[in-house]
């Protein structure tokens, strides 16, 4: 297909949206890549955007569509916005964040210069032009609270515990401390903690866009998006 190149149309309207009843494969090689998402959601047009772990799932014994996990503190912000307003908008990326050094300024403490930076330093400076997947993809969906303690909240902490060993093979987890007020990227927590919100996101539409400005839109739709239960409908 065709990549459409980033114009006004493109950009801010929907002229060029595609209907799919399954995830683009680069989607769902974003997905499967990255580490972390971010979160926003609204209430009171007061946007709120969190950094959280979570899970892919392209099907499950409780729905036949793509959902995402996610797993936060009963109390938070986001959940407290999500009990009024289950709309969520999702950006995940698999592109090296870490900020390289400009020419002629260099904030305190940040990266070597040019002159000083090993070959190594170099090739990982310059990944996110060689980027697993090199988009970001922009999700749009409904969150959906899943009740404690029922059968499908344990098979989807279970699936989320799964997919959220880092920690336990020795690399690094995200903001991790003792205290109790761990963010979501703090698995012991957030993630194997007793007290945890499971989130479930069903996808409505994404937006996808390259290193280069390409920009391209699905919509997801599924001839029958009724929740399985216990293997039927």
């Amino acid at each position: 297909m065709e990549q459409i190149s980033l114009n006004y149309e493109a950009s801010a309207g929907d002229t060029h949206k595609q209907t799919v009843s399954e995830l683009p494969p680069e989607v769902v090689q974003c997905l499967e890549n990255a580490r972390f998402l971010h979160l926003a959601t609204c209430v009171d047009n007061q946007p709120h955007v969190s950094l959280m772990n979570y899970t892919y799932l392209p099907s499950s014994p409780y729905s036949s569509v793509p959902v995402i996990i996610m797993t936060t503190n009963p109390a938070s912000k986001k959940t407290n916005n999500l009990l009024v307003n289950p709309n969520v908008s999702l950006l995940v990326h698999d592109w090296v964040s870490h900020r390289p050094p400009t020419q002629g300024r260099r904030a305190s403490g940040g990266s070597p210069g040019p002159e000083h930076r090993s070959s190594l330093a170099s090739m990982l400076i310059n990944l996110n032009t060689s980027a697993m997947s090199s988009i970001s993809a922009t999700i749009n969906g409904t969150a959906k609270l899943i009740s404690p303690g029922s059968d499908e909240e344990k098979y989807y902490r279970d699936q989320h515990l799964e997919n959220n060993t880092f920690d336990s093979e020795g690399a690094f987890t995200f903001n991790r401390q003792p205290q109790s007020d761990l963010e979501d990227g703090g698995r012991e927590c957030f993630v194997a903690g007793e007290e945890v919100q499971v989130i479930l996101v069903h996808i409505k539409d994404i937006r996808t866009s390259d290193w280069k400005g390409g920009v391209r839109d699905w919509v997801l739709t599924s001839e029958d998006i009724r929740p399985i239960v216990n293997g039927a409908r």
